[in-house]
């Protein structure tokens, strides 16, 4: 056998191993999918904890907002303040919908109540708001996150409502189209769901019109609902920390508003 016959074989067992290792690769990649992280919300007085698949892949900023959240334990003690047919809503850290999280809340080097802790919030990760790639769909045992909607102010408000997430999620309780690319979903309810439906049946508060006596039912509950606590199995990845926004400073925007008018007139 001739040194060029050698030097053939050579090579082509060289391609033949390099074909190999790439298609091996690609075969791991493939088969070998990261485990998405895991979260467990536990709810006082309800035994069963509710288990929710977070999904990185369908809005990774917002999955990482969550988990640091949790995970620094800024849930822990919050309630579950509105409860609907479809939707069951908590993480206020005020418990009636106006409230959201400031940076210290994410971040342990910012001290609480300082000047540097200030509130924020993360942009919309949903199909309106050019995230196209959230394709979600609100249906039952959905989380997906709450939002203003600041358009009821005024219509130039919209770019503001989409960005205005901070803390506080819901979870679908029924197939929610009007909210499919309107709102960030981010995980699915795998477990927990007899806490779940127990919790959409409490009893609601109930308010009473003094001129007519009239009686409105609210979607408050009656007796506090408490979360004990959320926390993220997050399968030993690392995450980091989520890209944040000032929030929208309704006060600031309003007086400009005021000023704009009367200098017009």
């Amino acid at each position: 056998m001739n040194k060029k016959t050698v030097a053939m074989i050579i090579a082509i067992v060289l391609v033949v191993i390099l074909i190999g290792t790439v298609c091996y690769g690609y075969f791991m990649k493939m088969t070998n999918k990261i485990e998405h992280p895991i979260a467990t919300i536990t709810i006082e007085g309800y035994d069963e904890p509710i288990v929710v698949e977070l999904y990185p892949e369908y809005a990774l900023n917002t999955v990482k907002n969550f988990i640091a959240l949790a995970n620094n334990e800024f849930y822990n003690g919050l309630t579950i303040h509105r409860v609907e047919e479809y939707v069951i809503q908590g993480g206020d850290p005020n418990g009636d919908g106006t409230g959201g999280p400031t940076l210290s809340a994410i971040n342990s080097s910012i001290v609480k109540d300082s000047d540097q802790d200030t509130e924020y919030s993360i942009v919309g990760e949903f199909k309106a708001n050019g995230y196209t790639d959230n394709t979600l769909t609100h249906e039952k045992g959905v989380i997906s996150m709450a939002r203003t909607n600041y358009t009821s102010i005024s219509s130039s408000l919209v770019q503001e409502s989409y960005d205005s997430a901070g803390s506080q999620f819901f979870i679908c309780m029924d197939y929610c189209p009007s909210f499919n690319g309107y709102y960030a979903a981010f995980g699915k309810v795998t477990s927990g769901w007899d806490t779940l439906d127990a919790i959409s049946k409490v009893e609601l508060k109930t308010e009473v019109d003094e001129e007519t006596g009239e009686v409105t039912q609210t979607t408050t509950p009656a007796e506090t609902i408490t979360i004990s606590s959320i926390t993220v199995d997050t399968k030993g990845i690392n995450y980091g920390m989520p890209e944040t926004v000032e929030p929208f400073d309704y006060y600031s925007w309003y007086m400009s508003q005021m000023y704009n008018n009367s200098s017009s007139n």
